[in-house]
Parts: structure tokens; C-alpha cells; sequence
């Protein structure tokens, strides 16, 4: 396993508010804030957001698999999942869906409901979304950390604010309090 690097919260903050007018804002949010990993992210799907209960469910992943992309469920059973949402964050995929549905209004393009698509209409492929990362990483002269390691930056965050273990397990997605207290206390 590749050890866990997180960035300190003033990356985080520093990476959050730089993308801020990137079109994929709620996206990096949900990764860097809520902990989603990357095939998750780019799975979800307008009809996903439950924004009058302030709720986004977890329920398929992207991923990639001898060069195609395949849709599936989460890595684990645990890995579907409701996730409460704040209000920032409600507001935030609210307004995300309201442009998916604008953008492609009157078109045969993301038939699916995609919240993140690119004007195509086809979802980001995984692998596409973690080069992204890298360049705005480089660009912006944060310390170099994989994607993935934004999602255990999002648990650390969690814990610190004194948010429960359980709740961090299951946001996570993890089928286990014991994988999350391991891998990340």
C-alpha cells in the first residue's frame, strides 16, 4: 500500500479556492471535502442529489478496466451510501445540476443525468480527471499528492473536527471503523 500523504488544511484551502471557476468546483469539493473517490465523483448523477432532504446518494463508480471505461457499483457494499449533505455543499451540486440540465437541454447528449460532464455529454473517464489534478497541482505549487490521497485528506479533516468514527466509516465508505481508524489514526 502507498503511504497515506494528506496536505495540510491550508492546501486544501489554497487548492479549493484556486479552482473555484474551473466547471468541475463541486466536484474537487466533493473529493477534497466529502471524501468520494474519483470513479464515484464522476458517476454522479443529477438524479443522485436529493437536494430538498439535502442528501447525495453513492450508489455506482467509473472506472476503468483494459483501457474502456465500465460502469459498476462502489468497491465495496458499504460503498453505496447516503451521504448528509451541508448546505453550502447542497447549494453547490443544486446549482451544478441546474447547468448539466440547461447544458443539455433539447439534446441527445448525457442521457444518463451525469452531474459532471464535459460538453459531449460522455462522463470523465477516471484516469482523465487524475491527470487534471496533477497539472493544476503543478501549476499551482502545491505539494505533489495523488488524487486519491484528497479523499484521506477529507477523513483527516472529518476527524479532527471531531466528527465520530462511524460517520467517517461510512461517508468512506468503508466497511469497517477498523480499516478507517487504521488507515487513518
Amino acid at each position: 500500500k502507498p503511504p497515506v500523504i494528506i496536505w495540510e488544511v491550508e492546501h486544501v484551502a489554497k487548492f479549493l479556492d484556486a479552482v473555484r471557476e474551473d466547471p468541475l468546483f463541486p466536484l474537487w469539493w466533493l473529493i477534497a471535502l466529502r471524501g468520494l473517490r474519483r470513479g464515484e465523483a464522476v458517476a454522479v448523477r443529477g438524479t443522485d442529489l436529493d437536494a430538498v432532504d439535502r442528501e447525495l446518494t453513492v450508489q455506482r463508480q467509473l472506472m476503468i478496466v483494459d483501457g474502456k471505461m465500465h460502469l459498476g457499483p462502489p468497491k465495496s457494499d458499504a460503498g453505496v451510501r447516503t451521504l448528509a449533505l451541508d448546505e453550502f455543499t447542497n447549494h453547490l451540486l443544486s446549482k451544478q445540476r441546474q447547468w448539466q440540465r440547461d447544458r443539455f437541454a433539447g439534446t441527445e447528449r448525457n442521457p444518463p443525468g451525469y452531474l459532471f460532464p464535459p460538453p459531449d455529454g460522455r462522463p470523465i473517464r477516471p484516469d482523465w480527471l487524475t491527470h487534471r489534478f496533477h497539472a493544476l497541482v503543478r501549476k499551482l505549487g502545491l505539494p505533489p499528492v495523488r488524487l486519491h490521497d484528497l479523499r484521506h485528506g477529507a477523513a483527516s479533516l472529518a476527524g479532527a473536527a471531531g466528527v465520530e468514527l462511524k460517520v467517517i466509516q461510512h461517508d468512506l465508505g468503508h466497511s469497517s471503523a477498523v480499516t478507517t481508524a487504521d488507515t487513518y489514526w
